[in-house]
C-alpha cells in the first residue's frame, strides 16, 4: 500500500526539478527554504561513486575538516594515560581514561559521538571493536583517530571535522552543517566535504568516480546537484 504524503512534504517539493542537476548555489537555496522544522535542521550531502567497497582497492574513507564547522555539539572520548590524558583534557575532550573507560564502554555505555585513542592504547581498544566498530567509531588512523596528538585531533573533533566511509551501495553522506547557516558556508563546507571524497579515490576506482550528488535537510526533500559546481571541474 502507497503511503500517503503529507502536506508539509507536498509544499516541500514543490518548485523542485526531480530531474534536474541544479549548480550548487541554486540547490542549497532550495534547501534552506525549504527547512521548515521547529529545530535547526541538518544540511546533509550524499555522493554516488563509482566504486565496490567489497574491494579493498575500491574501499573509500577519510576525514575533512568543514571550514566553518558542523553545527553539532560533539563529544570526545579520548583513551590515553598520563600526560597525554591530561593534554586530552585541556583540549576539551569530554571523557578521558584507559582501563576504566574500556570497562565502561564494554559494559554498552557510550557517551560519546567520536572516539580518539593513542597508538599505545590500541592493543586495549582494538578489543572493543564489536562494540564502536558497528557504530563508526573505532579510532584508525587513517582518519587521525589514532594518533600522538591528541591535542590536534580533539581540536578537531570539537571544530567540525566529519568522518566518512563508503556504504555498501557506493555511497557516502555527511551532515555538513545546519540550516541556519547562511548559504556562503554551506556551500564552502559541502565543496571542501567533496573535495576531501575527491582526495581520497582508491587506486581501483574506474570510470566516472563521483557520479552523483544530492543535498537535503533532516525533514525535507533531496536536491540533485551538477557535480561539477561542486567540483570546480
Amino acid at each position: 500500500m502507497a503511503v500517503k504524503e503529507g502536506k508539509r512534504i507536498r509544499a516541500a517539493r514543490e518548485g523542485i526539478d526531480v530531474v534536474k542537476l541544479y549548480p550548487i548555489q541554486d540547490a542549497v537555496k532550495l534547501i534552506k527554504e525549504r527547512a521548515k522544522a521547529k529545530f535547526d535542521e541538518t544540511i546533509e550531502v550524499s555522493m554516488n561513486l563509482g566504486v565496490d567497497p567489497r574491494h579493498a582497492d575500491q574501499m573509500v574513507r577519510g576525514v575533512c575538516n568543514l571550514p566553518n564547522g558542523s553545527g553539532r555539539t560533539v563529544r570526545v572520548a579520548v583513551f590515553a594515560r598520563g600526560a597525554k590524558a591530561d593534554e586530552a583534557r585541556a583540549a576539551g575532550a569530554d571523557v578521558v581514561g584507559a582501563e576504566e573507560l574500556f570497562e565502561t564502554v564494554n559494559g554498552g555505555t557510550i557517551d560519546f559521538d567520536r572516539c580518539i585513542a593513542t597508538p599505545d592504547m590500541m592493543p586495549l581498544v582494538g578489543r572493543l571493536g564489536k562494540v564502536l566498530g558497528p557504530r563508526g567509531m573505532m579510532p584508525n588512523p587513517k582518519v587521525g583517530t589514532v594518533t600522538m596528538d591528541v591535542k590536534s585531533a580533539v581540536e578537531a573533533a570539537k571544530g567540525g571535522a566529519v568522518e566518512f566511509r563508503v556504504e555498501k551501495a557506493g555511497i557516502v553522506h555527511a551532515g555538513i552543517g545546519k540550516a541556519s547557516f547562511d548559504e556562503g558556508k554551506l556551500i564552502e563546507n559541502i565543496k571542501a566535504f567533496a573535495d576531501a571524497v575527491a582526495k581520497a579515490k582508491p587506486t581501483g576506482a574506474k570510470g566516472t568516480y563521483i557520479q552523483r550528488v544530492a543535498v537535503s535537510s533532516t525533514m525535507g526533500p533531496g536536491v540533485k546537484v551538477d557535480p561539477a559546481s561542486v567540483l570546480g571541474a
